[in-house]
């Protein structure tokens, strides 16, 4: 399924000294519809028509050339330029495709090249149905350089052993006089031994042989060396031909095709719409301004690609300590995949398309938005000198840049005065725009559109991503389609008010993982404490989930499993990283090149490692009913677990200080907020204001670190993940789902509380204190005994090992197991 092609659609204004502010800059009008004109999606579908069909009448022309040459030549020889025969209608050809197919076909087969002028029809074919689909059959640039390469030389060849006669067409007079001239430059022999030098040089360039004799020709022939490693492996793991190579010669040739790693949505086709106040309001009047500046929405891309023959100069692991592995190399690679040789990815058909996926503009609304906008600062003495809109699907980013002079610390307090003009909610400032050098106005849109979730899965940005763990997480307010790589944030938090997005976004990440990804190579540990929010995934439990091996159910609910789910987690994680050790690895992605080229032996413990992902939904109900029990383990993972495969996103109202400490949040520098309710909640999630200003309903920021990002999320309903999870538990699966090791609580700390001879001095005091207030509280017994909180505390776990008060519940005060301090006298005396 071809990805819909969204247009990001940028509207200049521009107010200049002595003109109305609703007069509007049309200097560059006739410019930009030129370039338009020619930049144009559709014209240059056309051009690609017209040489598909060209090629195929030049070929008919020149096939029927081949039969009817000798009765086309005396006519076509009589006349000096051969133009006269186009104007002439009284003369007849014997070629099928006319005079102009007789007169093309003479003049590049016998007056230029002769056969090889056939691979011309190859490049305008190629070059055709490349600008007509968007997508190439053949690598471009690769097919017109050959192209050209063996016209040349298979007509100075043929030329060179055929002499002048009626095989002439077969070289052409081109390769003919080619020849003629060589030989008398170089003789014949030294014309033989340049044209095989160029044809070993263009072999050598191209296939890059090597002499050595190999394992299967002793003798020394010719061998290959192991084809574009990197290349093959990424057409196994990816399912489609590295083409990174050849973009960089087909970039010239089309710009508007789609590139792996851009994250514009289709090559965005941004168009400069000049806003007329005489024009209808609903009328559009499209230009394209390539020059115009893009706001650069997308994440870093990832490091450089680590290729198969990289793989190959890494050192043995067991190469210092005496382990011999059997070379295994004639099996090939372990693919992880072959469990599952059937599964097949989510079709796209599965989800539901919703809006137009374009922007409706609405001209009206962006005039009036931009003259109350500019009313309003000059109320205040703030003189415009442009002002540009960028309409997005849910807001449109209004930027000014002020007349020199002016303070930006001055329009950045007009917030309200500007939300007030507009009678809009959700206005935001940003002064000023990193890198930009303009001031953000961002206005929410009257008619917001709704990101389908399809529209971004069936993107090129997604569809050609080579992130590791890929997420869509929606769209731009310059309607490009933001696509991020899970293994770089490395963890991710997620907050914001009740009803706000928080388990849809959830859901978008889970889904595009799951259209991206094998079972093999990613698990999931779903803990979901409200039980309804993450429980349709169950369908997937032995396709992708994890869970600990005596676990009923993989989707974790209940408090005490979370927090055995979470510790064995911490085990496995210890457990990968001891593997790395042995394999003198750094990370999971280069333990797994080493495993999969068979270079780790599986008797040792070596196994595949897929990235298991933690998504955790309500954490803050979580720390209120576990503690520390869920925080310790949490704090180690988001340290720690990044390199070895295990991520973490976490979705919280508030993360507030008591849910989420320091330690833990140091290590969630991607964070998405959604609309709260407050600045202070704002600067809690992001470190600085913004959220409390969003609509809602999806809308959402995504801090990265220093950046700053503005999206709206990709909306997915109940019913499309219940297609999506039907259609994957349909399917072949393993056995169980993922095991993870089994983790046993230490009984010890308890063991040592509970003997009264190691209890504290005072804890028969403290007991009749709680028992007596009815209080399991460690600051009443601060209070009472006057002991410092460590203390306190020790007394508080002995007196809970003791059976005389409960466990820690949060913010609430422990249960009083004991009801009279009769039975807790005679508990005492037992024990004494």
């Amino acid at each position: 399924m071809s990805p819909k092609t969204n247009k990001s659609l940028k509207n200049t204004f521009k107010q200049t000294k002595g003109q109305a502010s609703s007069d509007i800059e049309g200097k560059e009008l006739s410019w930009s519809s030129v370039r338009a004109f020619f930049g144009d999606r559709r014209l240059k579908k056309a051009f690609g028509l017209l040489f598909i069909l060209l090629s195929v009448y030049l070929l008919l022309a020149f096939v029927s050339y081949l039969f009817s040459w000798k009765a086309d030549d005396s006519i076509l020889d009589g006349h000096s330029l051969n133009w006269a025969l186009l104007r002439d209608p009284d003369i007849e050809v014997g070629n099928m495709m006319g005079r102009a197919g007789a007169m093309l076909a003479h003049l590049f087969i016998k007056q230029w090249f002769g056969v090889p002028s056939f691979l011309f029809l190859l490049i305008l074919f190629v070059t055709g149905f490349r600008m007509l689909s968007g997508f190439s059959i053949l690598p471009l640039g690769k097919t017109i350089t050959y192209s050209v390469f063996f016209i040349i030389w298979i007509s100075v060849f043929l030329g060179f052993v055929i002499p002048e006669g009626d095989l002439l067409i077969l070289g052409g007079i081109f390769g003919y006089e080619s020849s003629i001239w060589l030989n008398g430059l170089l003789g014949a022999i030294g014309t033989a031994f340049l044209l095989l030098f160029t044809m070993g040089t263009f072999i050598i360039l191209v296939f890059n042989p090597s002499l050595k004799p190999s394992a299967a020709f002793p003798g020394g022939l010719f061998t290959r060396k192991n084809r574009d490693h990197s290349s093959m492996e990424g057409e196994d793991k990816w399912g489609v031909e590295d083409t990174a190579e050849n973009d960089d010669s087909e970039n010239t040739a089309d710009e508007g095709d789609p590139k792996p790693e851009t994250h514009n949505e289709s090559e965005v086709l941004t168009e400069e719409l000049e806003l007329d106040p005489a024009s209808s309001p609903g009328e559009d009047n499209d230009t394209d301004n390539e020059d115009e500046p893009k706001w650069e929405i997308e994440l870093p891309e990832p490091g450089g690609k680590v290729s198969g023959s990289d793989y190959q100069e890494i050192d043995d692991p067991y190469a210092g300590n005496g382990d011999d592995i059997p070379d295994l190399s004639h099996l090939g690679k372990y693919d992880p995949t072959l469990d599952l040789p059937d599964f097949r990815l989510p079709d796209l058909s599965l989800l539901d398309d919703r809006g137009s996926g374009t922007i409706q503009i609405n001209k009206q609304e962006l005039e009036e938005n931009k003259n109350r906008i500019l009313e309003t600062l000059r109320n205040y003495s703030i003189e415009i000198d442009r002002i540009k809109a960028t309409v997005g699907p849910t807001v449109t980013l209004y930027e000014i840049v002020p007349a020199p002079g002016i303070r930006i610390s001055k329009i950045k307090n007009l917030e309200n005065d500007i939300a007030l003009s507009l009678s809009a909610l959700g206005i935001r400032i940003i002064a000023p725009i990193p890198g930009r050098g303009t001031i953000g106005i961002e206005v929410p849109n009257s008619k917001p559109e709704i990101v389908s979730m399809k529209s971004i899965l069936s993107s090129d940005a997604f569809i050609n991503s080579r992130y590791d763990l890929p997420i869509g997480l929606g769209k731009t307010i310059a309607n490009e389609t933001f696509i991020a790589d899970l293994t770089k944030m490395p963890h991710l938090l997620m907050a914001g008010a009740t009803g706000q997005g928080k388990s849809v976004g959830l859901n978008a990440i889970l889904t595009s993982i799951l259209y991206k990804k094998h079972p093999a190579h990613v698990k999931f540990i779903l803990v979901d404490p409200k039980k309804v929010e993450l429980n349709l995934f169950s369908k997937i439990e032995r396709h992708y989930l994890a869970k600990l091996p005596d676990a009923e159910e993989a989707i974790v609910t209940e408090t005490k499993q979370v927090i055995r789910t979470i510790n064995s987690l911490c085990v496995e994680m210890d457990n990968r990283y001891d593997l790395l050790k042995d394999a003198q690895a750094r990370n999971t992605k280069e333990y797994n090149a080493k495993f999969t080229a068979r270079r780790l032996n599986p008797n040792h413990g070596h196994r595949y490692l897929p990235y298991i992902i933690l998504i955790i939904d309500e954490f803050a109900d979580l720390i209120m009913t576990a503690g520390k029990e869920i925080e310790l383990p949490i704090a180690r993972l988001a340290q720690l677990a990044r390199a070895v495969g295990i991520h973490l996103v976490i979705a919280t109202q508030r993360p507030s200080v008591n849910i989420i400490t320091g330690t833990i949040k140091a290590n969630f520098p991607a964070r998405i907020a959604f609309r709260v309710t407050s600045k202070v909640d704002s600067r809690t999630i992001l470190d600085s204001g913004g959220a409390d200003q969003l609509v809602g309903r999806g809308d959402m920021l995504l801090s990265t670190g220093s950046d700053l990002l503005r999206l709206q999320c990709a909306f997915i309903d109940t019913p499309e993940i219940e297609r999506l999870t039907d259609f994957i538990g349909s399917q072949r699966a393993y056995p169980d789902a993922f095991h993870l090791p089994e983790y046993f609580e230490d009984e010890t700390s308890a063991g040592e509380s509970s003997d009264p001879g190691e209890r504290d001095e005072l804890f028969d005091e403290a007991a009749r204190i709680v028992v007596a207030t009815q209080q399991g509280s460690t600051s009443l017994i601060q209070r009472k005994l006057k002991l410092g909180y460590n203390r306190a505390g020790r007394i508080i776990d002995q007196l809970e090992a003791a059976g005389i008060v409960g466990p820690f519940e949060g913010s609430k005060a422990r249960e009083v197991k004991i009801k009279d301090e009769i039975s807790l006298e005679q508990i005492l005396r037992r024990e004494d």
